[in-house]
């Protein structure tokens, strides 16, 4: 049972036979890996691995030996300063173990494991699917918050790598959040087929990344057509069969029974009765244990020390872990027999690492053979034959009160495995009633051993983020809004910014090597700041004329928002802007409510980045100030969406992580022409002047910044106040000029208003449509240097680096300073006939400096 080849017969042939499945590749295969049915409506088969310690009782040493030399083979290929700067991120729940063991192998590493078990008050850093998977959820929960911050490699582990489809949903989100130059893909087996083997290299330079793939072996499972349904009726039959034979399926033992006085559902009611069983044993005081009971033991664990990778596992705590182990040891060999031949360690589900460090220091204490695997969540068919993996079979109810409700778990090849011990290894979390009950995890074993141990770890749970979990001298921690006139020019009543001083750090980079430093991923676009453009007398002069022709419309607009608003989500909003573009529009909507409705509404200011989410400690302070159900967040226009979708997965990531409950994600924006949103004053696409400058029109603050030398897990995101471009600054005027409008606009916007609520404004999301057509129509693959709408277009000409200009045919004065920016840096602007915007920015796919020549300019197509 415990070895791929049992007397020549090897443990996938079972299924192998009845399937038409055929195991492929290196020698080492048959070795590494069984066969067995599943239980799954996505694959038929499992890869069942005879190394990994998971459903087959292996060799501590065997397992361990596994991960540590992938680990070194990672080591040698990044060589010594990359190893310095990674981190190793292994697979819930079947990898937590292995990746920890790479990590070890890497030996600088710091590690982190994915999780299904979500943990109040910890924020959630990134999250992705597992698509084969019977339970797909990952969650990444690090209690350092700058753990995946940095350029160093990404080491991604799994036991097998299939298709690659969990590999690239999860490089996929971090590389939008946490952008890097290099990921190392290991796994114990490479099994992809030939038409999934091109897509990681295909997917690498997508994303303009280096990846590389690690493995132990590889080969290929060529599987026959229809055999999902095939695997699906052949798993029903064998159940039938079972139920029909007297034995409940779904805990039932298919396994070698025989050497039990009884079929495994009558042993498991004996155990439940208490009733002696049939393998006395006396322990070292000779007393002999009841079955059904269990002797626990105290490791002594070390105070502070994790239980694993769940939250984060630096080398400090490996050092603290070796260190430890031989006591915690000794204390777990005292309590098994004296004359026990065969161990096992049993391992609880993502507790991998803690077990198997355990079984293999126990197997150098004890005379007994120790063997190691764990529980698992995933439901596995068990047949009693040596050309099967998967022998036997133990079933037990859930005892960790998981998130997804109550439900069975499971552990493989113990029943009939001739174990004289079992040692159980579980976290506090998991040490509950059920875990004790007659038909609990403990009981089910003492069924199959005459000996039963159990170790409880302490639970690790890092000390609460998040405001509502936070006591409340921590919360008042928290700074004060920053306000004018010494942080920006707006009077101190028309904003509070929940950000932190940066004035004094050079933050500011060249936009050519902005550009290229972003789309290589070697840095995020949060982590610097452009050159602020300095507008020459012409373009100033275009942004007076804008403002004096657009000052009606925009105060139409900004009433009609602020009305929807007060009508629709609360009588007293606190107005929270999306610095920066959204300020402006904030402190309108502010002014509008106090001049038609007598208002002094509270305004604030916070950052939000796209791939890092809302600023936390923001909702925190807002949390901790107002109800969260006032809050009503405010952006200047929706270009695609993006920042509709930000701020609706960051709200959703706020919650899950234990933030206070209650802030509605839904953006109020002056302008929607992508129809992304339900509250805006016009979904008209027309010039916008705040959108024409940078912090001239903005206060004088700057772009946020978020970077993790800058700003730690209790500061609010940064910012720049240029008080050295006061004698240009015209962030006054423009209100002024807007707010003078509203006497005039009064009366339209009651009529706009009652039409608008009366309509059907649910998004269509038709811009976000549009810029995945213009994607691929012009070649650029990346929704993300498309940028839509007058205000996007004119930021891309102002920060970023243009390729080319698209306008709507008979677009007039709107663009007019779109043009003259765009003859100012030599960029192209096409006429499109069929556009629903008024023009789109195309920022340079692939840039780089000697791709545009030395000034900068955009290379024309």
């Amino acid at each position: 049972m415990r070895n791929a080849v049992n007397n020549g017969v090897w443990s996938g042939t079972w299924v192998a036979e009845r399937l038409g499945l055929e195991l492929v590749g290196d020698d080492a295969l048959p070795e590494m890996l069984g066969l067995a049915l599943r239980r799954n409506p996505k694959r038929a088969h499992l890869l069942v691995s005879h190394v990994l310690g998971k459903h087959v009782p292996q060799s501590p040493a065997v397992v361990h030996g596994h991960g540590l030399a992938l680990g070194r083979r990672v080591r040698e290929l990044l060589g010594p300063e990359e190893a310095a700067k990674a981190v190793v991120l292994g697979y819930a729940e079947t990898a937590t173990g292995l990746g920890h063991c790479v990590a070890d192998g890497v030996g600088v590493a710091p590690y982190l494991h994915s999780t299904r078990r979500p943990v109040p008050g910890v924020a959630t850093a990134g999250g992705f699917e597992e698509s084969h998977s019977h339970a797909t959820s990952h969650l990444l929960l690090p209690e350092d918050p700058t753990l995946l911050v940095g350029d160093g490699p990404l080491v991604l582990v799994d036991d097998e790598f299939s298709t690659g489809n969990t590999v690239l949903n999860t490089i996929r989100d971090l590389h939008g959040r946490y952008p890097r130059g290099r990921y190392v893909v290991v796994a114990l087996v490479d099994m992809r087929s030939a038409a999934d083997a091109g897509r990681l290299d295909d997917f690498a330079r997508e994303i303009g990344a280096r990846v590389d793939l690690v493995a132990t072996a590889s080969g290929t499972v060529l599987l026959p057509e229809g055999v999902l349904e095939k695997g699906q009726a052949l798993v029903a039959r064998h159940e039938a069969e079972a139920a029909a034979n007297g034995e409940r399926s779904a805990a039932g033992s298919s396994g070698p029974v025989a050497q039990f006085p009884a079929p495994l559902e009558d042993v498991a009611a004996e155990a439940r009765c208490d009733t002696p069983g049939a393998h006395p044993a006396a322990d070292r005081t000779g007393q002999t244990p009841a079955r059904g009971t269990a002797t626990r033991v105290d490791l002594h664990w070390p105070r502070g020390l994790p239980d694993g990778g769940r939250h984060g596992f630096t080398p400090a705590h490996r050092d603290r872990l070796e260190a430890a182990l031989p006591a915690m040891t000794a204390r777990l060999a005292e309590a098994i027999p004296v004359d026990a031949q065969s161990v096992l360690v049993l391992g609880f589900e993502e507790l991998m690492y803690t077990p198997l460090r355990l079984a293999r220091e126990l197997a150098e204490t004890v005379p007994a053979e120790v063997r190691y695997s764990t529980t698992t969540r995933s439901p596995v068919l068990a047949v009693d034959d040596p050309g099967y993996a998967i022998r036997s079979r133990i079933v037990f109810p859930a005892h960790d009160d998981p998130a997804d409700g109550p439900g069975e778990r499971y552990a493989y090849n113990v029943a009939g495995g001739g174990f004289d011990a079992v040692v159980a290894v579980v976290d506090s979390v998991a040490d509950t009633p059920l875990l004790h009950a007659p038909d609990g995890l403990l009981s089910r074993l003492a069924a199959h051993t005459p000996h039963v141990v159990l170790a409880v770890v302490p639970s690790y749970v890092p000390e609460p983020l998040y405001a509502a979990a936070l006591p409340e001298k921590r919360r008042l921690m928290l700074p004060e809004p920053l306000r004018g006139p010494a942080f920006s020019s707006y009077a101190p009543e028309e904003v509070g910014w929940l950000l932190q001083d940066l004035s004094d750090v050079t933050l500011e980079a060249p936009t050519e090597e902005r550009e290229e430093a972003i789309q290589s991923g070697g840095a995020h676009y949060a982590e610097s700041l452009p050159v602020e453009y300095q507008p020459s007398e012409q373009y100033q002069e275009l942004f007076h004329a804008a403002l004096q022709t657009s000052a009606e419309r925009i105060a139409q607009a900004v009433g009609v928002v602020t009305e929807t608003v007060i009508a629709e989500r609360s009588p007293r909003p606190v107005l929270v802007s999306l610095a920066r573009a959204g300020t402006p529009v904030g402190v309108l909507m502010r002014r509008w409510a106090r001049f038609r409705h007598g208002l002094d509404l509270p305004h604030y200011a916070v950052s939000i980045v796209r791939g890092r989410g809302i600023d936390a400690n923001a909702l925190r302070w807002l949390a901790a100030h107002h109800d969260p159900r006032d809050v009503v967040f405010v952006d200047g226009w929706t270009g695609k969406g993006a920042i509709t979708r930000e701020l609706a997965a960051a709200i959703e990531e706020f919650e899950a992580g234990g933030g206070a409950a209650g802030f509605d994600p839904e953006i109020a924006v002056l302008a929607d022409p992508g129809s992304c949103v339900r509250t805006y004053g016009t979904r008209e696409d027309f010039l916008i002047p705040s959108a024409c400058l940078n912090s001239t029109v903005s206060g004088l603050i700057s772009r946020t910044v978020l970077r993790a030398d800058l700003v730690g897990p209790d500061d609010f995101h940064g910012a720049k106040f240029y008080r050295e471009l006061a004698g240009v600054d015209v962030s006054t005027d423009f209100l002024d000029a807007v707010a003078a409008r509203f006497p005039e606009v009064a009366e339209a916007v009651g009529g706009a208003v009652k039409e608008l609520l009366a309509g059907d404004r649910t998004p269509s999301w038709e811009g976000w449509a549009a810029v995945e057509r213009i994607s691929e129509e012009y070649g650029i693959h990346d929704v993300n240097l498309v940028k839509p709408g007058v205000g996007e277009t004119t930021r891309v000409l102002l920060r970023r680096v243009p390729w080319k200009i698209l306008a709507r045919a008979g677009a007039g004065a709107d663009l007019d300073h779109v043009r003259l920016l765009a003859g100012q840096r030599g960029v192209p602007v096409e006429e499109v006939g069929d556009l629903p915007y008024t023009c789109v920015g195309l920022i340079h796919p692939q840039f780089t400096r000697g791709a545009t020549g030395a000034d900068g300019k955009a290379v024309t197509v």
